[in-house]
């Protein structure tokens, strides 16, 4: 994906422990009316009126009910012709990097949109209908903010991209360069997995896919949507909660069988990552 250094990336504050926002846009407000990118992945539902989209210098147009995807990095602006009012959702690819254990394909309808997918669903497809209602129940959700809303915005979300990946992939040839990679990938994600605590390095990774580091890095992020290092990270604190919450362990043991052989970096990056401090989801 092409970067724009002349233009200015838009900087979308996503919150760190629930990295994605819903919004609803009546017209198109001065954000989205100039040329702008950003790395969070967007999702627009057209609840209302049309406009049309330029999305890396291609015009897509748009009218009630259509779904448009937009990737991190794509340059784009949107146009307003009649009474524009659409739900717009943005979220961190890492925020699902955890899921793509066990579907290592949820992201590929942005990671290959152009290719398998395209910015603007199929408005003919019978399951439209659906992926709009599953949108209108996120944004519900989202604004009424009751208890383990989270939860419910996040199942959706998986929810949405598994029918998009089911019913709106124009390609599922296999035995193309990506799906191959993707096998690559499947098979160093198990070896992770396996032995989480162990301190993995890059080259050890790559080494075990066959692959230089650098190849290698480019193609876990583009399948798993995250470096192999903050993956790494991830499966870790998400053990480390499990053991939190269902074991007797001191919390240094929950650090070192997890991998972290320091607990004050433990503390910080379980803070980071999940919004409480070790202690405070025991309590």
């Amino acid at each position: 994906m092409k970067l724009y250094p002349s233009i200015s990336k838009d900087l979308i504050e996503l919150p760190q422990a629930f990295p994605i926002i819903i919004s609803q846009s009546v017209g198109v407000n001065p954000t989205f009316q100039r040329l702008h990118w950003h790395m969070a992945l967007e999702i627009n539902y057209i609840l209302k009126g049309s406009g049309y989209y330029l999305i890396n210098g291609s015009r897509y147009d748009f009218q009630q009910g259509d779904i448009v995807l937009i990737r991190s990095n794509d340059l784009h602006r949107a146009f307003e012709a009649e009474d524009l009012v659409m739900n717009v959702i943005m979220f961190d690819s890492a925020y699902l990097a955890l899921e793509q254990r066990y579907d290592a394909e949820l992201l590929i309808p942005f990671r290959e949109t152009g290719l398998r997918f395209d910015n603007v669903l199929d408005r003919s497809h019978p399951m439209l209908a659906l992926l709009g209602e599953i949108i209108s129940d996120m944004a519900v959700e989202f604004e009424r903010k009751e208890p383990h809303f989270e939860v419910v915005v996040r199942a959706r979300l998986m929810q949405f991209l598994a029918f998009v990946n089911r019913y709106f992939s124009k390609n599922n040839e296999t035995g193309t360069p990506y799906a191959r990679g993707m096998e690559t990938i499947r098979g160093v994600l198990h070896d992770i997995e396996a032995d989480i605590s162990y301190p993995w390095t890059l080259k050890e990774l790559a080494e075990a896919a066959h692959l230089s580091p650098s190849r290698f890095s480019t193609l876990f992020v583009q399948v798993v949507g995250t470096s192999p290092m903050d993956y790494l990270i991830q499966l870790r604190l998400s053990h480390a909660a499990h053991l939190l919450e269902s074991s007797d362990k001191k919390i240094i043991e929950v650090a070192a069988e997890c991998g972290f052989r320091n607990l004050s970096n433990f503390n910080r990056l379980f803070k980071q990552h999940v919004g409480k401090l070790p202690s405070e989801l025991r309590e």
